[in-house]
């Protein structure tokens, strides 16, 4: 009994590690691919203008002019957060869903200190995402696909191979099969979502993983989804799980 569980262990791993497009050893983060200009305003925390939200975000992690703080609950983020941005998005039972970052921290706000919900993009959920992300600076990605989770997973995976669009393209095709290759001035990456909350030279602005896939579904003339739909967390779910290994390195920077 015990050898068939075992062989059984070892079926199901290699089974899931085929599924992997982009082999551990062959993971690259995105500023690989950047340019000078981005490498340089992200290695440096007193250049780099996430610091901006991220320096924000700690200031609301410590109001309580309306009542309770985050840090009424949680204390000293860099101890309590540590580790938490490497492992979402998650499946929360509270929700009954999947959640991202950005979702856990306004169902935090709702259900805990009986505050609004801050709207998706808005300075302050930026900045709180920034500052609990930063927490886990330079740990590896490790998003978790079972239980609950895989359901979202798989249609997470099932979006990101499909075509969508007037351009007929998937994310597939630029990320997994023409990856440092050139499109116009830019180099194409693997697209990992590990740097996000980033900054964009081209936004002048900080802005989630949702708003970069919302920016790729519109270069390729598809209709973009909502911010918090579901479709974009199964992405961003799918996309943790795909970059596992890579180090969290909000805020990053990109052009």
């Amino acid at each position: 009994m015990k050898v068939a569980l075992v062989l059984l262990a070892l079926a199901s791993f290699c089974a899931h590690a085929q599924q992997r497009a982009l082999p551990l050893d062959a993971l690259r983060p995105g500023i690989e691919f950047s340019g000078a200009d981005a490498r340089a305003l992200q290695s440096d925390d007193l250049a780099n203008p996430g610091f901006l939200w991220v320096d924000r975000g700690e200031k609301l992690w410590r109001d309580s002019a309306a009542g309770q703080s985050c840090a009424s609950c949680h204390g000293d983020a860099s101890k309590s957060m540590r580790g938490i941005a490497a492992r979402y998005p998650a499946y929360d039972a509270n929700a009954g869903a999947v959640l991202d970052l950005e979702a856990r921290i306004n169902d935090c706000r709702v259900r805990r200190q009986k505050r609004p919900a801050l709207q998706r993009e808005s300075d302050d959920l930026l900045g709180l995402t920034a500052y609990v992300a930063y927490q886990s600076r330079g740990m590896p990605l490790a998003a978790s696909i079972d239980g609950p989770a895989r359901v979202t997973f798989e249609r997470g995976r099932e979006f990101y191979y499909a075509r969508h669009g007037q351009m007929n393209l998937s994310c597939a095709l630029c990320h997994e099969q023409n990856w440092g290759k050139r499109l116009y001035a830019e180099t194409i990456s693997q697209g990992h979502g590990n740097a996000f909350p980033e900054y964009k030279l081209e936004w002048q602005s900080l802005g989630s993983l949702q708003r970069r896939i919302r920016a790729c579904m519109y270069g390729i003339r598809a209709e973009m989804p909502t911010y918090g739909a579901p479709e974009l967390t199964d992405v961003e779910l799918f996309l943790a799980w795909r970059g596992q290994g890579l180090a969290v390195e909000s805020p990053g920077v990109r052009r």
